[in-house]
């Protein structure tokens, strides 16, 4: 079963996020005192018991700030994501400002809430000290009863919180859920379609799409089933050139973006198939190919463009303009229909079976010895030589051989012996990570 949903709900910010930052023990949601900075529903398992063995654990979700009024034409949508946080929940958390008092905002929400059907725990945020605890009684009037009173900055009063969400949970917290079978991040730049593919594959809009170029700002962790495997997709802000980022919103989104393929097994490269591969998507397959991640070129709006292309033109382009990822397969999608998004997903699982498979020494070094008989370089009376070579890791699958001159297997010659290995071993379309050593006498 799922586990219960736990909505934090308040006005724009009152600590909404970093308070679901402190009860899950980590960063998730982005921290700024710009207004609005959360759109989208940001959700982390939370452990009711943090330190305890086979503890209650709720869904956390982080929502955006009600009423806020949105520059971008937003509004709307957050309030649609907010919604369905609190019909979800079975607790909310009513954020509000301690230092502020009540404000006719938190009136506002105060009302919304009081129309659902959701326990509901005030909390009163923002008081950094013992000295504060007593301002709080004026909150009581919003009508929820006693204010738990907390500092999400500075950890107080989270016991008490975590004391106040066991009791009213007491029947309804689960065992955490079991991990995803594959965690899967979908990056691009701005505009490519992640937020449309990932809704597509939620089967609802779990994330907002919208024509504004970076909408979402926050990594979305939304998690799967496909095929009755359960899959993490991690969808991110839209990246853009690293020169043109605009503030603290935009460089915390971008960090996100790119710790997310850190974090993925597999990533989903979706590129825009209307425009030309920009700079942008470059460097996101650099970070990609640095990282060692297996990665599904994602040509999305494939509707849009495939009166002009054939898909074999697409392999061929894309050897150009990725060099790095010639062995990454390609997948063409119109997210918008869902058209080809499960089986794109069903792709990434195979590379993620790649990239875990283990090959033994005996058959590896029959392949080198096979590959090392195809072409031998000349460096006057000396030639290449592996002695031994073996397998001593996965994801990436890692290959050590020992030699008998690095000085012989210069970079064309490792990318010749690399490619060769590629099509002899199984795990052709995922990255290998190939080192020669030279062999000491503790290798002999």
């Amino acid at each position: 079963m799922a586990l219960p949903i736990v909505a934090i709900v308040g006005r724009p910010n009152v600590g909404k996020s970093s308070l679901l930052n402190r009860l899950v023990g980590r960063r998730i949601s982005i921290v700024d005192a710009m207004p609005g900075v959360t759109r989208d529903r940001v959700s982390a398992p939370c452990a009711l018991e943090p330190g305890v063995e086979d503890g209650a654990y709720v869904e956390l979700v982080d929502t955006g700030g009600m009423g806020v009024d949105d520059p971008d034409m937003l509004t709307e949508d957050i309030e649609g994501q907010i919604g369905y946080a609190i019909r979800e929940a079975a607790l909310i958390l009513f954020v509000v400002d301690a230092r502020d008092g009540v404000l006719p905002l938190d009136e506002q929400v105060a009302r919304t809430l009081r129309g659902s059907n959701s326990e509901v725990t005030l909390v009163a945020n923002k008081v950094d000290s013992d000295e504060m605890v007593t301002d709080v009684g004026e909150l009581n009037r919003l009508g929820f009863g006693e204010p738990v009173a907390v500092s999400a900055i500075q950890g107080l009063g989270i016991d008490e919180l975590l004391s106040d969400m066991r009791r009213r949970l007491a029947e309804k917290a689960g065992q955490a859920e079991p991990e995803p079978v594959m965690k899967l991040a979908v990056v691009g730049k701005r505009n490519a379609g992640k937020s449309t593919f990932v809704n597509a594959l939620a089967g609802f809009d779990r994330v907002i799409v919208s024509e504004t170029p970076g909408t979402t700002r926050d990594s979305v962790d939304v998690t799967v089933e496909v095929d009755g495997r359960r899959v993490m997709v991690i969808d991110t802000a839209g990246v853009r050139k690293k020169s043109r980022t605009a503030d603290d919103v935009e460089y915390y989104s971008r960090h996100r973006a790119l710790r997310s393929v850190r974090r993925a097994d597999v990533v989903l490269l979706l590129i825009d198939a209307t425009v030309e591969v920009s700079q942008v998507d470059k460097e996101l397959a650099g970070q990609i190919m640095e990282q060692h991640k297996p990665v599904v070129l994602v040509v999305n709006k494939w509707d849009l463009a495939r009166e002009a292309a054939e898909a074999e033109q697409y392999a061929e382009y894309f050897s150009k303009k990725f060099p790095e990822l010639s062995y990454a397969p390609i997948s063409l999608t119109v997210a918008e229909t869902g058209e080809n998004v499960a089986e794109t997903v069903r792709l990434a699982g195979q590379l993620f079976e790649q990239v875990k498979t283990r090959v033994p020494t005996g058959q590896l070094n029959e392949v080198m010895e096979e590959i090392l008989e195809l072409q031998q370089q000349s460096a006057g009376k000396r030639r290449p030589k592996v002695y031994y070579i073996s397998q001593v890791g996965t994801c990436p699958p890692t290959i050590v051989g020992f030699v008998n001159d690095l000085a012989l297997f210069d970079p064309s010659y490792q990318r010749f012996v690399l490619n060769r290995l590629r099509e002899r071993l199984p795990y052709s379309e995922v990255p290998i990570r190939l080192i020669f050593r030279p062999r000491g006498r503790e290798d002999r």
